[in-house]
């Protein structure tokens, strides 16, 4: 998990996010519950690269049935692939699909400045260039966390001109 995380990030290695679902999809395959079950939401909500790094195809085998896969705004080989992994992580699909469902269409609040409570997809708030960690919903939000919200200390690249 820590090569995820590191790649993910940038920490140690040149950041990517492609890489870090590479690792997540290989630790899936070598039975990490957490990384079956990561990798499942993640291509349920179309974060970057994971549905391309997490299909499995027609993944025969996969118990399915009719209730499970009605209701979702997912195209059906991508559901039966989440399905695929959350059996994997050994989880009742039908309980984890409910979840998956909610956040991806309630959203949350992303936004690294404390005082901003904007709701929205993760997809939509804006990455700190510098860092590439810190989101935000916008440049106001972005400024006000950076003179007082303390991220200018921690962004690790306050140093560099």
């Amino acid at each position: 998990m820590a090569s995820i995380i590191c790649q993910a990030l940038g920490r140690g290695v040149t950041r990517s996010k492609r890489r870090a679902m590479q690792w997540m999809r290989k630790a899936a395959e070598n039975g990490q519950a957490g990384s079956c079950l990561a990798l499942a939401c993640r291509m349920y909500g179309d974060e970057p690269y994971a549905r391309e790094v997490g299909s499995v195809g027609d993944a025969v085998g996969v118990a399915t049935s009719a209730g499970v896969m009605e209701g979702h705004d997912v195209p059906p080989d991508v559901l039966i692939s989440v399905i695929y992994w959350m059996q994997r992580a050994g989880d009742n699909p039908s309980d984890k699909l409910e979840k998956c469902r909610s956040a991806a269409q309630e959203g949350g609040m992303y936004c690294r400045n404390d005082g901003c409570d904007v709701v929205g997809f993760l997809k939509d708030f804006k990455v700190c260039p510098q860092c590439k960690t810190a989101r935000y919903c916008g440049a106001a939000c972005q400024k006000e966390d950076w003179t007082t919200g303390g991220h200018k200390e921690t962004c690790g690249t306050a140093n560099l001109k």
